[in-house]
């Protein structure tokens, strides 16, 4: 409960920060879904041989990220570079999800990331993604957004679009290039 809540809190944030109501989001996202997902990735004495996530970004609105040990393993890609994002004891890691790229019409970009492997060390991570709870929820750019603008991404339902997401590679931004109009 407590993760729904900081979830609520940075998702009516963002809404106040794109000039829309804050009711925008959460009624996309009330009653929130939360799916969790633990990631252990054991030691690799050939890790430049393996990957432990593959470049993707995430299909949730929102993702709140602990790194539980003091091993680094997640980078962020931006300008076509990696970047290894520094684990720090007890902070939470939010990435900005395809849901919100597609309603803020391309403002906030859902972050690439991948996970790589450490040699000598374990590293463990528990990943909360928060999204609508209804399938049938429109998932377009907000029409408060668009005044004077034109759409960037096509407009579907939540079904639609996690329908698409978890029948997609995972491989970088190919499902939101595919999603852009």
């Amino acid at each position: 409960m407590e993760l729904k809540s900081v979830a609520g809190t940075l998702l009516e944030v963002m809404a106040k920060n794109l000039g829309v109501a804050p009711e925008e989001f959460s009624t996309i996202f009330q009653d929130q879904t939360q799916a969790v997902r633990f990631n252990y990735y054991p030691p690799c004495p050939r890790a430049d041989e393996v990957l432990g996530l593959s470049p993707h970004t995430d299909g949730s609105g929102l993702t709140l990220l602990l790194q539980v040990n003091d091993v680094e393993g997640l980078h962020i890609r931006k300008g076509g570079n990696w970047f290894p994002v520094k684990p720090l004891p007890g902070a939470l890691i939010a990435n900005i999800g395809d849901i919100i790229e597609i309603l803020s019409n391309g403002v906030y970009k859902s972050v690439e990331h991948r996970a790589i492997i450490n040699t000598k060390e374990e590293r463990i991570s528990i990943a909360t993604f928060h999204g609508p709870r209804e399938y049938s929820a429109l998932i377009g750019p907000l029409a408060e957004i668009m005044k004077g603008c034109k759409p960037k991404y096509v407009s579907m339902s939540y079904g639609e679009f996690m329908k698409a997401y978890l029948s997609t590679k995972l491989e970088g931004r190919r499902l939101m290039e595919s999603l852009k109009l």
